[in-house]
């Protein structure tokens, strides 16, 4: 019954008094009527008009008429407003609970202190340990997997009824003991969803032998991905077109100069002074330093300062060592430049190829001084463009993806590659059928694609086969059964969540809680 009501600027008092006749025993459940004393509580309420709730209200001591109840007195509880050696009301109670469980700490005080409701983290936390477990049940379909408390150091298992999509449980570790354990002491399990880990598979054998286990089908679609990006990655070197084959008139030129070139052994020696004293001076310093002779010795027999013998030293041409002196000097290319004018027609623009084919035919220089003499080439109107080559990447993921989600020219580049390279066709060829595989559900015809990959011989692909193979009745199920790891990783993801709320400062009995109570 309430008294009286006292509206102040800052707060709001209630005056009220337990009117009931009777209260029951919370130890032995008897009824007494029996008054004892009484007593004055002080409860704070939820805030009304931003003004604190203060309930001042007067509750009464029975004793216990029950003979063999060790206690001698209680006090009466108010349904719905009071409960044992509470300071707020129920119902303030289980608004900060619930603040408690989506924000924890920090985040849940602030908020607290929006709505009128003062506490501190630290009451919000053992708000968070105080409540009690939720009962725990077995599910007929259970989802495993790990999750990091500290990345790389330790781990955690989540536990998922498949089903309803709620977390059952949070083991401590990932070890196979642990959840062999666990799946002993709650018996009833009919079916195993899981990664491809050693560990889980292990423990779900010895605890629930007779469970059926469902490899997840994206792991193994995951792994199958691994393998093509290997394979992809070791022909590279097919990812890149040919350069075009000349012409046999415009070859015929080409070579013709080329075998010119070659013939006459060395370039002719330039008629200025400065030129041919830098390709001596070059010469000298290189033979010498050949020889094993420290700088500061060339300098002195050369009578060169020790800066100009590092400088000339560090050249690997002497061409280098006179750019932009005079424009009267030749270029060590000259002799090459018909050659490389016919092959840059005949469609042949990439600078390496042409540095390897004149490097054969005497030149001297270095990749940068011909890379310098075809950037205006490049600048004006080449006779085939270049296009750069696709990324390992991109053709693992044109072979693993669905082909009619592939753009008309990401279609036209695979097939080209899959063309130069019978490798990399022979894998796609066994990823569509895979895929076809697992997309209809037709686990049995599993074996089948393990033996024909086999007699294909293809290393990569043997690698995800024998993993395959150690493990084929899982992924058999799992290629079979509609059921997946999806709503595992979906509270893995969760959890993370709830981790970074918490700064990674709380432990796992307290990350327990707020992921089996908040879900």
């Amino acid at each position: 019954m309430i008294d009286e009501v006292d509206l102040a600027e800052d707060r709001v008092r209630v005056a009220a008094r337990a009117v009931a006749s009777q209260a029951v025993c919370p130890q032995c459940g008897e009824a007494s009527g029996r008054v004892h004393s009484g007593y004055e509580r002080r409860l704070a309420d939820a805030a009304v008009g931003g003004r604190p709730v203060v309930i001042q209200l007067r509750v009464r001591r029975f004793r216990c008429t029950g003979r063999s109840c060790p206690k001698s007195t209680f006090a009466e509880q108010i349904a719905g407003l009071t409960f044992r050696h509470g300071r707020r009301s129920a119902r303030l109670h289980a608004v900060l609970q619930v603040v408690a469980l989506m924000l924890a700490g920090r985040a849940g005080t602030r908020l607290a202190s929006v709505l009128d409701a003062a506490a501190s983290r630290s009451t919000l936390l053992r708000l968070i340990r105080a409540m009690p477990d939720p009962p725990t049940t077995t599910p007929k379909i259970l989802g495993v997997d790990d999750f990091a408390l500290r990345r790389g150091h330790i781990y955690g298992t989540v536990l998922i009824d498949i089903e309803t999509r709620r977390p059952i449980d949070l083991l401590p570790d990932r070890e196979a003991a642990t959840l062999a354990r666990w799946l002993a002491e709650h018996p009833g399990v009919e079916i195993i969803c899981r990664d491809r880990a050693t560990a889980y598979a292990e423990g779900a054998r010895a605890g629930a032998p007779d469970a059926t286990h469902v490899a997840d089908r994206w792991h193994v679609w995951h792994n199958l991905v691994e393998a093509v990006e290997r394979c992809v990655t070791r022909h590279a070197a097919h990812l890149r077109e040919p350069e075009p084959p000349p012409t046999p008139t415009a070859s015929a030129a080409a070579l013709a100069e080329l075998e010119k070139i070659a013939t006459a052994g060395q370039l002719a020696s330039t008629a200025h002074r400065y030129a041919d004293r830098t390709r001596e001076r070059h010469r000298a310093v290189h033979a010498l330093v050949g020889q094993g002779r420290p700088q500061r010795a060339i300098a002195r027999e050369l009578g060169l300062s020790r800066n100009t013998v590092r400088r000339f030293a560090r050249a690997i041409t002497w061409q280098e060592l006179v750019t932009g002196k005079w424009q009267c000097l030749p270029s060590i290319l000259d002799d090459f430049k018909p050659y490389l004018h016919q092959r840059w027609s005949e469609g042949c623009t990439t600078a390496a190829t042409l540095f390897e084919e004149i490097t054969a035919a005497g030149y001297r220089g270095g990749l940068t001084i011909l890379r310098d003499y075809l950037r205006p080439l490049r600048s004006g109107a080449p006779p085939l463009e270049k296009v750069r080559p696709p990324s390992v990447r991109q053709v693992t993921g044109w072979i693993t993806r669905r082909p009619d989600s592939l753009a008309a020219e990401e279609t036209l580049k695979l097939k080209a590659i899959l063309a130069r390279c019978p490798d990399l066709d022979a894998t796609a060829g066994h990823v569509h059928v895979f895929a076809e595989m697992m997309t209809a559900r037709t686990g049995h015809q599993l074996p089948g694609w393990i033996e024909k990959v086999q007699a294909e011989g293809l290393p990569e692909l043997l690698s995800f086969v024998n993993g395959v193979v150690g493990d084929q009745v899982a992924v058999t199920a799992g290629l079979t059964l509609p059921f997946s790891s999806g709503a595992v990783e979906g509270q893995v993801n969760r959890i993370k969540m709830l981790k970074r709320q918490m700064f990674g400062r709380a432990g796992l009995d307290l990350l327990r809680k707020r992921v089996l109570l908040a879900a």
